[in-house]
C-alpha cells in the first residue's frame, strides 16, 4: 500500500539550498598553498611575539593601547601580585604559557578541518579564520611586538584586518557557502573597510575610525552584528537544509556560550568585593578570558567534522531542563532554609537549627525527580513539539498493536504513524504473499 507525497511546500517559501563548494584542479592546489602559507606566516608571527608580550607582561603599563593588552597590570595590580606572594617572572610565563595553549587550540582545529575538507573551500575559509583570529587579532603578542617594535606594525595590522575580515565573511556565508540574502555581501565589505580604515590610516588622520564621530563607529557597529545573525537567522528558517541547520546550531551555541562567559567576566567588575585592596581579581580575569573564547573553536570543529556524533538538540534540551531545575530548586531550598529558620526562631528562639537543614534537604531531594520531569514535559511541549507528539503516537499505536487482529487496519494504521512521526515525503508498504505450494504444505503439516 502507497501513501501519496506529501504536498509541496507553498511556492513564497524558499526551498533549502545545497551549494557546491567543492575545489578543484588548479584552484585546489592555489587555495592550499595560499592557505599554508598565510597560517605559516601568522604562526610564525606570533611565536616571534612572544618575547616581546612577556617583557610587557613584566612592566606596568602606560596608556591605553598597553593596559588593553590581555594580561598587562597596572603599577597596583603588579603590587597586589607580588603581595600575595607571586612573582611578576612567574604571572608572565604563566600568561604567555594560557596563550601559546589558546593559539594551539585554535590553530589544531583549523588544521584537523583542512586535513580533513582541504578540498572545500568553505571549509579552508573557517580554518583560516580560526587561525588568524586567535594568533591575530585576539592574541595580545602581536600587538606587544608592535608597541616594542614599530616595524612589526604593518605586518601585525595586515594579520589583524585578514583575521577580522575573514570571519566577518564566514558568519554570513556559513554553512551554505553563499550570501543569503544577496545584499548581505556589503555587511562584510563595510566589515572589511571600517576594519582597514581603523588599522592603516596614521591616528591624526581624518578617515581613521578613531577620529570619527562615537555615533556613526557605533551604528556601524551594530549593522555589521545585526546583519550578521540576520543572515544566520534567514538561512536556517528559509534556506538551510537539515545537516546545516545542526551545523548552524552548534555554531550559534559556541558563540552564545562564549558571549555568556564573557558578559559574565564583564559584570564581575562591578561586585564590590572584587575591588577591594589586595583583592587578585584583575590577574584572575586576565587568566579566565582566554578560557573563555574555548567553545567557539569546538563548536564550529564540531559542526563541520563530526557533529552527527553528539545531538546538539540533546545538548540544548539538557541544558534548559537542568539550568531551569537548578535555579528553581536552588530557590526553593534557600526558600525553606529562611522560612523554617524564621519559624524556629519564632517557636524556640534559636535560629541555628541543624534540623532545618536537614528537613531542606530532604525536601528538595524528594523534588529533584517529579519537578525535573515536569520541566522535562513542558520544554518538550513547547520548544520540541513535533518530538513530543511523535513519542505520543507512538505511544499510542504501540498500545493499538497489542489489540488490533486485522491485518488491513493495522497497515493502515501503521501508514498512518510513520506519515506523522517521521514525514517522509513518500511512504510505502509491501506485504509478501506466501507461495500456494509452501501455503498447501503448511496446511497439511498442520492438519
Amino acid at each position: 500500500m502507497s501513501v501519496p507525497p506529501v504536498p509541496a511546500l507553498a511556492s513564497g517559501k524558499a526551498q533549502a539550498i545545497t551549494s557546491d563548494t567543492r575545489l578543484r584542479g588548479r584552484w585546489l592546489v592555489m587555495a592550499r598553498v595560499a592557505w599554508v602559507l598565510l597560517v605559516a606566516c601568522t604562526l610564525a608571527l606570533f611565536f616571534a611575539s612572544l618575547p616581546a608580550y612577556d617583557a610587557r607582561l613584566q612592566t606596568p603599563c602606560v596608556g591605553a593601547v598597553a593596559c588593553n593588552l590581555n594580561g598587562t597590570l597596572t603599577a597596583t595590580g603588579m603590587r597586589t601580585l607580588q603581595a600575595a606572594g607571586f612573582s611578576l617572572s612567574g604571572y608572565a610565563g604563566y600568561t604567555v604559557a594560557l596563550n601559546i595553549i589558546g593559539v594551539l587550540i585554535w590553530s589544531a582545529v583549523g588544521m584537523i578541518i583542512f586535513w580533513r575538507r582541504s578540498d572545500d573551500w568553505l571549509a579552508l575559509l573557517v580554518a583560516l579564520a580560526l587561525v588568524l583570529f586567535n594568533a591575530g587579532q585576539q592574541s595580545a603578542a602581536p600587538t606587544a611586538l608592535a608597541l616594542t617594535y614599530p616595524a612589526w606594525a604593518v605586518p601585525v595590522e595586515v594579520v589583524n584586518v585578514l583575521s577580522v575580515a575573514i570571519y566577518g565573511f564566514f558568519i554570513l556565508v556559513f554553512p551554505g557557502g553563499r550570501f543569503a540574502p544577496h545584499w548581505t555581501i556589503w555587511i562584510g565589505v563595510l566589515n572589511l573597510v571600517q576594519t582597514a580604515l581603523a588599522a592603516f590610516p596614521p591616528a591624526d588622520s581624518p578617515l581613521n575610525t578613531a577620529n570619527w564621530p562615537l555615533v556613526v563607529n557605533g551604528l556601524i557597529f551594530i549593522s555589521i552584528i545585526v546583519g550578521g545573525l540576520f543572515s544566520q537567522i534567514y538561512r536556517y528558517r528559509r534556506l538551510a537544509s537539515p545537516v546545516q541547520r545542526q551545523q548552524v546550531k552548534w555554531a550559534v551555541f559556541g558563540i552564545i556560550v562564549t558571549a555568556v562567559c564573557i558578559i559574565a567576566l564583564s559584570l564581575s567588575a562591578f561586585i564590590p568585593a572584587f575591588n577591594q585592596p589586595g583583592s587578585l581579581y584583575e590577574p584572575v580575569i586576565n587568566t579566565l578570558y582566554p578560557l573563555a573564547l574555548l567553545p567557539i573553536p569546538l563548536s564550529i570543529g564540531v559542526a563541520i567534522l563530526r557533529y552527527r556524533l553528539w545531538d546538539i538538540d540533546a545538548i540544548i534540551n539538557k541544558a534548559l531542563v537542568y539550568g531551569l531545575l537548578t535555579g528553581l530548586l536552588g530557590a526553593l531550598y534557600a526558600g525553606l532554609i529562611i522560612g523554617l529558620t524564621g519559624m524556629a526562631g519564632v517557636f524556640t528562639g534559636i535560629t541555628n537549627q541543624p534540623v532545618v537543614l536537614v528537613i531542606s534537604t530532604l525536601a528538595i531531594a524528594a523534588l529533584f525527580t517529579p519537578a525535573r520531569n515536569r520541566i522535562q514535559a513542558i520544554i518538550d511541549r513547547r520548544f520540541y513539539r513535533r518530538k513530543y507528539d511523535a513519542e505520543k503516537t507512538l505511544a499510542a499505536f504501540s498500545a493499538a498493536l497489542r489489540n488490533e487482529v486485522d491485518l488491513h487496519e493495522l497497515r493502515e494504521h501503521l501508514l498512518a504513524v510513520v506519515q506523522e512521526t517521521m514525514q517522509p515525503t513518500h511512504a510505502s508498504l509491501w506485504l509478501r504473499t506466501p507461495e500456494p505450494r509452501q501455503a498447501s504444505l503448511d496446511g497439511e503439516a498442520y492438519a
